[in-house]
């Protein structure tokens, strides 16, 4: 019964990590979500976030690699952005 309750994680902590983040192409949709990151991982560095637009230039991709240390961290990382007004779908 102890197993049962015990939650294991496929993912070996801490590790590094790729969030995709997507949204529409607007001049603060980077930045936003750069403020976001940071507040659950306060050594990301900006230069590590990768930026690609969509084909028609109407939305953008961001890959953020956090460096992941526990499960608790990626869960409320996912779910600020996932509640983020400017937010499409993150990955």
């Amino acid at each position: 019964m102890a197993d049962d309750k015990k939650k294991e994680s496929l993912i070996e902590f801490p590790c590094d990590f790729p969030i995709k983040v997507m949204g529409a192409r607007v001049d603060d949709f980077a930045q936003a979500i750069l403020e976001v990151v940071v507040r659950h991982d306060s050594e990301f560095d900006a230069a590590r976030m990768e930026m690609r637009p969509s084909s028609k230039g109407t939305y953008l991709s961001l890959t953020c690699t956090v460096r992941a240390t526990s499960q608790v961290q990626l869960d409320n990382l996912y779910r600020e952005l996932s509640s983020h007004p400017m937010v499409k779908v993150v990955l």
